[in-house]
Order: structure tokens, then C-alpha cells, then sequence
């Protein structure tokens, strides 16, 4: 095997062996107040897709289309409101499911602090 293809594998071995760590997005309209909470198993690389939405001015985030239509992307703000670190024994879909129950909890959360919220129940 050749030297660059042997480092690829290994690239590829340590890309795959890296922690993995979701969390919960909120993407927030500061003129309407709503707020899109996302899942995400790579919060970092959500955050760069939002970066780019708003830098090309396209949505890729379909229940802000309107909005984003009528109010700017400038309109809009991203945060990451909690990560979760997968376990090593946890397999995808457990992971996933725990980040969905995670969501389900920031959606409550900001619902009882009087956020409106761009989520269908």
C-alpha cells in the first residue's frame, strides 16, 4: 500500500474514532422572537450551515423560509444550547433518541418561558 493511502486510512481511522458530541441548536428570529430548536449531531457543523445561509442569503432551514424571506437573514441568530457527549458503548440510534428527548426538554423549557416556537408539537 502506498504512503498516501496508507494515511488516508489512518485518517479515516481517527476520524471515525473521535468522540462524538450532538447537542441542542436554537436558531431565534430577534424581530418575532420564535425559535427553531434542532438537533444536531454535530452542533459545530450546524452552526457553519447557518453561517452559510446567512452569508449567501438562502434558508436551508425549511420552517424559517418565510420569515427568513421577509425579515432578512440578518434577522437571525444561532446558539447552541447544550451538547451531549455519546457514551462508548451507546450505539447511533440510542444517541440519537437521547437527543431527541434532550430537545423535547428545551422546547418545554423555552415554551414555559414564553417563547413562541417555529416546532410543530
Amino acid at each position: 500500500m502506498s504512503t498516501s493511502a496508507e494515511r488516508k486510512k489512518e485518517l479515516t481511522a481517527a476520524y471515525k474514532s473521535r468522540p462524538t458530541e450532538g447537542g441542542i441548536c436554537a436558531i431565534r428570529n430577534t424581530v418575532s422572537g420564535r425559535i427553531l430548536v434542532l438537533t444536531a449531531m454535530d452542533p459545530r457543523g450546524q452552526q457553519n450551515r447557518f453561517l452559510f445561509s446567512a452569508s449567501t442569503g438562502s434558508c436551508t432551514f425549511l420552517p424559517l423560509q418565510e420569515d427568513w424571506s421577509r425579515c432578512g437573514a440578518s434577522a437571525f441568530t444561532f446558539e447552541i444550547l447544550e451538547t451531549l457527549k455519546k457514551r462508548p458503548e451507546q450505539t447511533d440510534r440510542a444517541y440519537r433518541e437521547d437527543l431527541e428527548v434532550l430537545a423535547e426538554a428545551w422546547k418545554e423549557r423555552l415554551t414555559a418561558e414564553g417563547a413562541l416556537l417555529y416546532n410543530k408539537k
